[in-house]
């Protein structure tokens, strides 16, 4: 990279289960909420930010360009411009690296970046058979006309569809993501104990954070008409393994072993961060959380889009010179246990990396630097939050743990990986 790229902070919200405590909150108030604290914890003038850029998956259609919304409720002026990018679950990675590329084409010097989704506000669709109905009702020129059409509704019209599977079924696999877990189950000979045990450490390792407030200096409290939220509410307190073996597989629910114990939540939450250079951090006098080194996209197929995290890291390795025992701390985001397995095992197989790269493996993941607060399994998984947030993360336990480099990686549905190399 030309120019050292800087997080001088980061702020997010805490995660809510979808439905639950946030689901009055839009993914547009959310987000202000968090940015404005963000901005005014920097201290750093509102003006001098040269554009606002966020990610989102699940756009409101009352609510275009959410970034522009955003920006405005945080209280940046008409001049500061703001965009939206949608990259899937790496929604909240793309804001970071648009912002890094417009620094290096010397477009700006200072953005305010990140992800954010309310899935709790996914709507029920209407049928396209409905919505041909209806067209017709409205176009309809005389009373005839209209007794015509009405006489042809069928009740069958109004079966809703739910926008929340559609979304996360692919388009070209055909294959809704749990499936893609499932494919990935069999490939590896993981498991449902496996699956299952991988779950529960992520919930025991959140709840020991939380309890130890770990996460706190990254979390925000959001009020709301019921009450004032501040910790992630997705972990389960006490979680079981008897409790986790007796929930049914929902995916494949005939010879399957991915359940709603062993997969990511869907989750409410906002996460925002200050991207800038080195020397422009300085020159504002803003304290500087850690540095953005490198970062790789990778595509892979559709229906193994779990493996994103090695596909994109083999490629972000090869173009940093890094190596994997160079890594102090791995966020890896979980959409699944059976995907977070299959990663762990692709790492250090010869077979894959030879089949995929024609290189040796990566290397054996440590289990004790991954995830050490617990993923997205016990956290939570608000698609558009959820890359943002784990490069939050990453860089607040590195510098707690005083460890020096961090790789923060995660799948995106439709076939793609991310990973960002992160340093203090």
């Amino acid at each position: 990279m030309k120019e050292k790229i800087v997080i001088i902070n980061g702020l997010r919200s805490p995660i809510a289960k979808s439905n639950g405590l946030l689901k009055d909150v839009s993914a547009d108030n959310l987000a202000a909420i968090i940015s404005k604290e963000l901005v005014l914890r920097s201290g750093i003038a509102y003006d001098k930010f040269d554009e606002v850029i966020i990610g989102n998956v699940a756009q409101d259609a009352a609510c275009a360009n959410v970034a522009r919304v955003i920006a405005m409720k945080a209280g940046f002026s008409q001049n500061v411009p703001a965009y939206t990018v949608h990259r899937n679950c790496a929604s909240g990675m793309q804001a970071i690296s648009s912002a890094i590329e417009k620094i290096h084409s010397g477009q700006g010097k200072l953005y305010l970046v990140g992800g954010v989704e309310s899935m709790s506000s996914i709507p029920l669709l209407y049928s396209n058979k409905f919505k041909e109905f209806m067209t017709s009702l409205t176009y309809a020129k005389s009373t005839m006309q209209k007794l015509k059409i009405i006489s042809s509704f069928k009740p069958s019209y109004l079966k809703p569809v739910i926008a929340l599977i559609s979304g996360l079924t692919d388009p070209i696999s055909g294959k809704i993501m749990g499936i893609t877990a499932e494919n990935l189950a069999n490939d590896f000979k993981i498991s449902r104990e496996e699956q299952d045990e991988y779950s529960l450490l992520s919930h025991i390792k959140a709840q020991k954070a939380q309890e130890d407030n770990v996460l706190g200096d990254e979390v925000h409290a959001i009020i709301t008409k019921e009450s004032t939220f501040y910790k992630d509410d997705g972990i389960r307190y006490g979680q079981n393994i008897k409790a986790l073996n007796k929930l049914r597989p929902i995916f494949d629910r005939t010879c399957g072993s991915v359940t709603a114990g062993n997969s990511s939540q869907v989750s409410d939450g906002a996460c925002m961060l200050i991207v800038s250079t080195e020397a422009y951090a300085k020159e504002l006098g803003c304290e500087i959380l850690g540095y953005v080194k490198d970062y790789a996209y990778a595509g892979l197929d559709a229906s193994r889009m779990g493996l994103g995290p090695i596909y994109a890291t083999k490629k972000l390795f090869d173009k940093t010179k890094t190596k994997l025992e160079d890594i102090d701390l791995i966020e890896m985001n979980e959409a699944f246990s059976a995907q977070a397995l299959a990663n762990i095992k692709a790492f250090k197989s010869n077979k894959f990396c030879k089949r995929a790269f024609g290189t040796e493996a990566l290397g054996e993941i440590d289990e004790k630097i991954l995830n050490i607060n617990g993923g997205a399994i016990a956290l939570g998984h608000p698609v558009g939050m959820s890359g943002a947030r784990i490069v939050l993360t990453a860089l607040k336990q590195l510098k707690k743990n005083n460890k020096k480099r961090a790789l923060a990686t995660l799948c995106v549905g439709g076939g793609q990986g991310a990973s960002f190399l992160l340093e203090l």
